[in-house]
Parts: structure tokens; C-alpha cells; sequence
């Protein structure tokens, strides 16, 4: 659902942040629509990228001024091997470059990184980058930027399924310890709630293999703006129509 009221985003920051109660803990977010925004704007995908991450750093920190507790993105699906390699290098480039460019920002603002996906399939200085940015930002403690790359819950999923079975063949757990609560435990966000609110941006009407488990009683918000003009404004407006929702988590 798209919302057309208009907010004051100085007026609405004031008003938010003195009654937290009205923002949601966690957020997650679908960052579609990067490719179509380079398209619209004759530039090659990678510019429509490079936007993107722009627009990322402005929601972190209006997100950081909200007293969000942690906002998860999905930068890269494990079906986005599919894509050209041409785009699919240009993106590595770029997590790394928004990695060694963000840390002063990140530092700045407390933001500690953490990443959901298998890492193991990235290059390795890839790897190593993201692996630093998240030792050093570890003692951060305003708001944790969560980015999902090569992720995708399927594959979620699957790795914890073998961890449970591995654990039980050991005798580390019996069938009668297999719970929710015990899944959960299992999953790459264990150390994360699960999200109050889910964004999508580009008006695709899906969850794309995001987060499937964790958004059961999330609320969903999709847009029609694509993620490269995703404004201060738009989030506010996200979170605006969140607050009139009554969450009944099937009672």
C-alpha cells in the first residue's frame, strides 16, 4: 500500500522520537529497483547501483535519528548469480567500495554491521572486507545496519536444516528439543528480532525468498518509488502508515 499524505520530515522526526513507541524495533527492506531507475535515466545498471548505496547511507541515518534498533536490507539474492557477470562484478566492486567508504560514516553514527547470506561464495577480498568492516564497527551501539547478501531464505533454510540434523546425529539435540524457538536459533538473524515492518520499493507485489520465517507477523509496505528516489520523506511516510495498523499477531 502506497501512502499519498504529505509529512513534514523535521516535524515528524520530533514527533516520532518523543514517543518511541510509535517506531518500529526493526525494519526490513527490499531494495528494488535500481536497474529500472538506470534504464529510466539512459545510464548503465551499475549507475542505478551506485545510486542506490547513495540512498542507503540517507535511510541509515534518518533510520539512526529515529532510534531504530536495526534496519536489514537486501543487497544481493542468491538468485542474482544469474545476472551478467558484467553487472554481477560491478556490484562486488561496489560492496566493497561502499564498505571501505561508509566506515568513517559508520563509526560516526555507531552503526555496527552485521550480514545474513553465505559469505563463502563472495570473493574473498570481498570476504575480508566485509568480515573487517564488521570487527571494527562491533562495539557500535546506536543502530545495527543488518545486509543481506547472498541471501536468500531458501538457502536459509536448508543450512539450517543440516545444522539441526548434524547436531542431532551428534547428540546435541533430541527430536523432542526441535521447537520454533529452536529453528530460530539456527537461522542466519538468531541474534536479531524479527522485523516489524518490511518495505518493498519499486511496486513488485512479492518477498522475493526474504526473510520468509522472520516476516510472519511483519507489516508489509510496498511502494511504487524506485530505491534510488526512495527520500527521507518516503520512509517517514513507511513508517506513518505503520502506526495505523493494529498488529494482532493472529489473535
Amino acid at each position: 500500500m502506497t501512502s499519498t499524505t504529505k509529512l513534514n520530515p523535521r516535524k515528524t522526526i520530533e514527533k516520532l522520537t518523543a514517543d518511541l513507541t510509535k517506531v518500529p524495533s526493526h525494519i526490513a527492506i527490499i531494495m528494488d529497483g535500481n536497474r529500472r531507475w538506470a534504464k529510466k535515466n539512459n545510464l548503465p545498471a551499475a549507475a542505478g547501483h551506485i545510486k542506490g548505496a547513495l540512498a542507503l547511507t540517507n535511510v541509515v541515518k534518518l533510520a539512526s535519528k529515529l532510534k531504530i534498533k536495526t534496519l536489514t536490507v537486501f543487497a544481493f539474492s542468491t538468485e542474482n548469480w544469474l545476472r551478467s557477470k558484467i553487472e554481477i562484478n560491478s556490484l562486488m566492486k561496489l560492496f566493497n567500495l561502499y564498505l571501505k567508504k561508509q566506515l568513517k560514516f559508520m563509526q560516526k553514527e555507531k552503526v555496527k554491521l552485521s550480514v545474513i547470506g553465505d559469505l563463502s561464495k563472495l570473493p574473498e577480498n570481498l570476504q575480508k572486507a566485509f568480515n573487517s568492516t564488521i570487527e571494527k564497527t562491533k562495539d557500535n551501539d546506536v543502530i545495527e545496519l543488518v545486509i543481506a547478501v547472498n541471501y536468500g531464505f531458501k538457502d536459509e533454510m536448508k543450512r539450517a536444516i543440516q545444522k539441526i540434523v548434524e547436531d542431532f546425529e551428534n547428540k546435541k539435540i533430541s527430536k523432542s528439543d526441535i521447537s520454533e524457538d529452536l529453528i530460530s536459533e539456527y537461522l542466519d538473524t538468531k541474534n536479531h528480532t524479527d522485523p516489524d515492518l518490511f518495505i518493498r520499493t519499486s511496486g513488485e507485489n512479492r518477498l522475493s525468498n526474504f526473510l520468509l520465517w522472520q516476516q510472519a507477523y511483519s507489516e508489509i509496505y510496498i511502494t511504487d518509488i524506485l530505491w534510488p528516489d526512495f527520500k527521507e520523506k518516503d520512509f517517514l511516510n513507511a513508517i506513518h502508515e505503520f502506526q495505523k495498523r493494529k498488529r494482532r499477531f493472529g489473535a
